[in-house]
């Protein structure tokens, strides 16, 4: 199974105030960008947030679930979380902002 266009249509409407956020087919499914930085992945209409030490405490009522067969778990972003747009926008960009600081350190 591979995620519906319109599954990354809603998502990427609901992220709207997050940035400039966009989706990259990869292999029959999504990467997720922020601001160009890679934040997470959309596969079988599920959508995965990288962790990150930032976003533990948002995260942090969420299943860790691997994306797909061979990945590390991720926080699952449940369909009914995406309503919450202040919450989501906040994780996403958080997400972005950790792991944009990470890439410059290395």
């Amino acid at each position: 199974m591979s995620t519906d266009p319109k599954t990354i249509e809603l998502l990427l409407d609901r992220l709207t105030d997050a940035g400039d956020v966009t989706a990259r087919k990869m292999f029959g499914e999504y990467g997720l960008y922020c601001d160009g930085v890679f934040i997470g992945v959309v596969c079988d209409d599920n959508f995965h947030i990288k962790p990150t030490k930032q976003t533990a405490d948002m995260t942090a009522d969420l299943e860790m679930a691997p994306a797909y067969d061979g990945a590390r778990p991720s926080p699952l972003i449940p369909p009914e979380s995406w309503d919450d747009s202040d919450w989501l926008v906040e994780l996403v960009r958080t997400t972005a902002l950790a792991l944009a600081r990470k890439s410059k350190k290395k």
